[in-house]
């Protein structure tokens, strides 16, 4: 009797980690999306990085892609890998080229 609910706890704990993870993912792009679009177009040259135009597109895909790719009431579906390379695409902005933009748009560099 022990042994029966321990699979169904298990894929209920995977589920809610699944889907715990996901939102978090998801909170992260959107945000380093925004953030991407609210900057100056001229300073993504200026500390020698691709255009605005490329990093909206970049973030934007990795944004849809972990929405389309990943289905958080399945539960027997996990995280996919492009949501993985969508939030490496925004931890790089976000902590690179971010943080150059900031240093040169109004010197200050601080989060």
């Amino acid at each position: 009797m022990v042994s029966a609910a321990a699979p169904i706890f298990y894929g209920t704990v995977e589920f809610y980690t699944n889907a715990v993870i996901l939102v978090v993912l998801l909170v992260i792009e959107i945000i380093a999306f925004v953030s991407c679009l609210t900057q100056r177009a001229d300073a993504f040259p200026a500390v020698g990085s691709l255009s605005k135009a490329a990093w909206c597109a970049i973030l934007g895909g990795g944004v849809l892609l972990t929405l389309i790719c990943s289905y958080p009431l399945d539960p027997r579906n996990s995280i996919s890998f492009f949501a993985f390379v969508g939030i490496a695409a925004a931890g790089i902005y976000m902590l690179d080229v971010r943080r150059a933009i900031r240093d040169a748009t109004d010197g200050t560099g601080s989060w």
